[in-house]
C-alpha cells in the first residue's frame, strides 16, 4: 500500500510594506523623477491613486490595465534590464530585516516560501532571487515577440485574484492551507488572510488592524530597515 504524500506549509508574503518599507509603485516613480522622465506634477498625482488603494477604493483592475498601456510596444528584455537596476538603487534599501529573516527561518523549516504580489514579475523576480525565494505569484502583462501588448492577463493577482494565482501552488507543492501563513499589511489581502491556518498581520493599515484586532490574529510592527550599500 502506498503511504499517502504528506502535506507541506505554504508560507506567502505581500511585497509592499511587508518585505519592502515603501510601495513599489511609488519607488519607481520617484526613479523616473530622479532620471528626469517625469516631473514633480506628475508625481503629486499619483498620490491620488495611492491614498485610494489604501482606503480599499481604488478600481485596480481599471487603474491597472490604464497604466500597463504605457507599456505597449517596449521591449521585455530592455524593461527586466531596467528593473534590476532598479531594484538595486530603490528597493533592495527598504528590505526589511525581519522580513528577510522570517522568510530564511520558513524556508529552513522546509515551507515552501513565496512572494505573492499584484505587481509584475519585473517588480518581484529580483526580489525574489536577492531573498532566496523561488516562488512568485504576480501580475501577468501580456508579451508578443518580445514587447508588450499593453493588455493585463485576468485575474490581476489582487484581492480573490491572489488566491487563484496562489491555488496553482497549492495543488503543484501539495500545500495544506490549514498549515500555511500568509504575512501582509493590507485590507485588501484580507481574502487570502481568511483562508490560511496562520494569517499574520505586518505593519498594517488602519482598515486592517482593526480587522485584525477583532479577530485577535497577531500583529507584527517590523523596524525600518537599515541603510544598505
Amino acid at each position: 500500500m502506498r503511504r499517502a504524500k504528506r502535506s507541506r506549509v505554504g508560507v506567502f508574503f505581500d511585497v509592499d510594506k511587508t518585505i519592502i518599507s515603501e510601495n513599489s509603485g511609488t519607488l519607481y516613480l520617484r526613479a523616473l523623477y530622479d532620471r528626469g522622465q517625469i516631473d514633480w506634477l506628475t508625481l503629486i498625482r499619483s498620490l491620488g491613486p495611492y491614498l485610494q488603494y489604501k482606503l480599499n477604493l481604488l478600481d485596480i483592475e481599471r487603474w491597472t490595465e490604464k497604466t500597463m498601456q504605457q507599456l505597449k510596444g517596449r521591449s521585455e528584455r530592455t524593461l527586466s534590464r531596467e528593473a534590476n537596476q532598479w531594484f538595486r538603487e530603490y528597493v533592495r534599501p527598504k528590505i526589511y530585516g525581519e522580513a528577510e529573516e522570517l522568510a530564511r527561518q520558513h524556508a529552513e523549516q522546509g515551507h515552501i516560501v513565496a512572494l505573492v504580489s499584484g505587481a509584475s514579475k519585473f517588480v518581484i523576480r529580483p526580489l525574489a532571487a536577492h531573498l532566496g525565494v523561488k516562488h512568485i505569484m504576480h501580475t501577468h502583462l501580456e508579451v508578443q515577440d518580445g514587447r508588450f501588448t499593453g493588455r493585463v492577463l485576468q485575474p490581476i493577482c489582487f484581492g480573490e485574484g491572489k488566491i487563484y494565482w496562489v491555488q496553482q501552488l497549492i495543488e503543484q507543492e501539495g500545500i495544506d492551507l490549514a498549515k500555511s501563513y500568509f504575512y501582509s499589511d493590507s485590507i485588501t489581502d484580507l481574502p487570502l488572510l481568511e483562508v490560511v491556518g496562520h494569517p499574520q498581520v505586518v505593519n498594517p493599515d488602519p482598515l486592517l488592524y482593526r480587522e485584525a484586532r477583532r479577530r485577535h490574529w497577531p500583529v507584527r510592527l517590523f523596524r525600518e530597515p537599515l541603510a544598505r550599500q
